[in-house]
C-alpha cells in the first residue's frame, strides 16, 4: 500500500504546466519579493531613518499582526461565503495603495512613527483577507494529488523572493532610500492583482446555505482545534509564530544597532534565509514521500529550534568578516527547515479540510499564529532590552523546543495527508 502511494506521487502532474495555477505562482513570486523588499525598507526605515527606540521598534511590528487579531476569523467566515480571486485582487490593489502613503508622507514632511504604524496596520488589514484566501484558493487550481508539489513550487517562489529580495532592497534603500523602495514594493502589488486577474479557470460558487456569521466562525474554531492531527499541528505553530516573531524583531535590532552593520549586510543575511529556504523547498517533495508530512513538520522544527541555540553563541568578539559568515550560515539552516517544512504543513491542512472550510480553518490559523507573533513582537523589544541579546536568543531556542514537543507527542507523528 506504501508502495502504491508513493508510487502514485511520483507520477503527479507537474502544477506549473496549468495555466491557472501558473498565473496564481506567479501572482505569488511578485508578491514574495515585495514583501521582502519591503520588509527591509521598513525595519530601516523604522530603525534608521525615524530613529525608534526598542520598544518603539516592537510596536511597530506588533501592529502588523494585530489585524489579525481583531478580523482573522471574520475574514474566515467571509472568504468562505465569497469567490476567492477577487478578494485577492483588491486586496493586492489595496496594499499597493497603502504602500504609496509612506514615501508621499516622507516627501511632505509628515512622516512618522504613528503614521508608519497606521499604514502598515492598514495594509495589514487588507493582509488578513488575502492570506485567508490565496492558500484556499489554491486547491481549486491543481489537482488534490498535486497539493504538495504545488505548496513546494509556491515555497520555492518564496524562497528566491527571499533570496533576492532583501539584497534588492538593501540595495535600493542604499539608492533611492527606504521610503522610495517601498513605492517599488507597491508596484509589485499591482502585478500580484494583475496575474491573479489573468486566471481563467472557473472558481465553484460558494455554497448557499451558510450558517450564521457568528456560527461559522465558531465552527471553524472547533473543527481546527478538536482535530486529530489539525489541532496539535495548530497549537505547535501557534508557539512556533510566538519564538519566531520574537527572533526576527531582535535579529534586526541585534544586526542594525547590537552590531552596527549597514542595511545592505542585514539584506545579504535575509537573502541566506531565501537560500536556505530554496534549497529546502527543493527538497521538501521528496522528504514528504519518504517521511510523511508529520514528520517532516517535527523534524523541521528541530532544526529551527537548534539554529537560534547557535545564535545565541555568535561569536559577537571576532573580526567581523567572521560574525558576518557565522550569521549568514546559521540563518541559511533556519531558512533551510523552513523551506522544507512549509508545503507539508500546508498540503497536509489543505488535504484534512473540506473545501467549504478551507477559509475558515486557514484564518483561524493564521490568525492565531499572527496573535502569537503580535506577542512576540511587543515582547521582543522589550525583552533585548532587559537581559540582552544571547539570552533572548536562548529563551527563543527554548520556545521552539516546546513547539516540537508539542507536535512529537501527538498523533503528527507519523501522519500522512490523504
Amino acid at each position: 500500500m506504501r508502495d502504491d502511494e508513493t508510487a502514485r506521487r511520483r507520477t503527479v502532474r507537474e502544477p506549473l504546466a496549468l495555466r491557472g495555477f501558473r498565473s496564481y505562482w506567479l501572482a505569488s513570486t511578485s508578491g514574495f519579493t515585495a514583501l521582502a523588499v519591503s520588509t527591509v525598507a521598513v525595519d530601516v526605515l523604522v530603525i534608521d531613518i525615524l530613529a525608534a527606540s526598542e520598544a518603539q521598534v516592537g510596536l511597530v511590528r506588533a501592529v502588523q499582526f494585530l489585524p489579525y487579531l481583531l478580523l482573522g476569523l471574520l475574514a474566515g467566515a467571509y472568504v468562505d461565503r465569497w469567490r476567492r480571486r477577487p478578494v485577492l485582487v483588491v486586496g493586492h490593489l489595496v496594499q499597493a495603495m497603502m504602500l504609496t502613503a509612506i514615501p508621499v508622507l516622507f516627501v511632505i514632511g509628515a512622516l512618522t512613527i504613528g503614521a508608519t504604524a497606521g499604514i502598515l496596520f492598514a495594509i495589514g488589514c487588507s493582509g488578513v483577507f488575502i492570506a485567508a484566501a490565496e492558500r484556499s484558493y489554491l486547491p481549486d487550481l491543481v489537482p488534490r494529488r498535486a497539493l504538495v508539489l504545488a505548496n513546494a513550487r509556491v515555497g520555492q517562489s518564496l524562497t528566491v523572493a527571499e533570496t533576492s529580495g532583501p539584497a534588492l532592497g538593501g540595495a535600493l534603500v542604499g539608492i533611492v532610500g527606504a521610503p522610495m523602495t517601498l513605492l517599488i514594493s507597491a508596484a509589485g502589488r499591482v502585478v500580484s492583482a494583475v496575474m491573479i486577474g489573468k486566471v481563467r479557470r472557473p472558481e465553484p460558487a460558494p455554497r448557499p446555505d451558510h450558517p450564521r456569521l457568528w456560527r461559522a466562525i465558531a465552527d471553524g474554531l472547533r473543527f481546527t482545534y478538536r482535530h486529530r492531527t489539525l489541532a496539535p499541528l495548530a497549537i505547535s505553530t501557534n508557539i512556533w509564530f510566538l519564538a519566531n516573531s520574537i527572533s526576527l524583531t531582535v535579529l534586526a535590532l541585534f544586526v542594525l544597532r547590537g552590531l552596527g552593520l549597514a542595511a545592505v549586510v542585514y539584506g545579504l543575511m535575509l537573502t541566506a534565509v531565501g537560500v536556505g529556504g530554496l534549497m529546502g523547498a527543493l527538497c521538501a517533495t521528496r522528504a514528504a514521500v519518504r517521511l510523511g508530512e508529520g514528520d517532516v513538520i517535527i523534524v523541521a522544527r528541530i532544526v529551527c529550534a537548534l539554529t537560534w541555540v547557535m545564535m545565541a553563541l555568535t561569536p559577537v568578539h571576532a573580526e567581523s568578516w567572521g560574525v558576518v559568515t557565522y550569521l549568514i550560515v546559521v540563518l541559511g539552516i533556519y531558512g533551510f527547515s523552513m523551506g522544507a517544512e512549509e508545503p507539508s504543513e500546508m498540503a497536509f491542512r489543505q488535504s484534512a479540510t473540506e473545501r467549504s472550510m478551507l477559509g475558515r480553518v486557514n484564518a483561524t490559523m493564521r490568525s492565531a499564529n499572527r496573535t502569537a507573533a503580535l506577542l512576540g513582537a511587543a515582547s521582543g523589544g522589550v525583552l533585548v532590552g532587559v537581559v540582552g541579546f544571547r539570552p533572548t536568543f536562548a529563551v527563543v531556542a527554548v520556545i521552539f523546543m516546546v513547539a516540537v514537543l508539542v507536535a512529537l507527542l501527538s498523533p503528527l507523528r507519523g501522519a500522512r495527508s490523504r
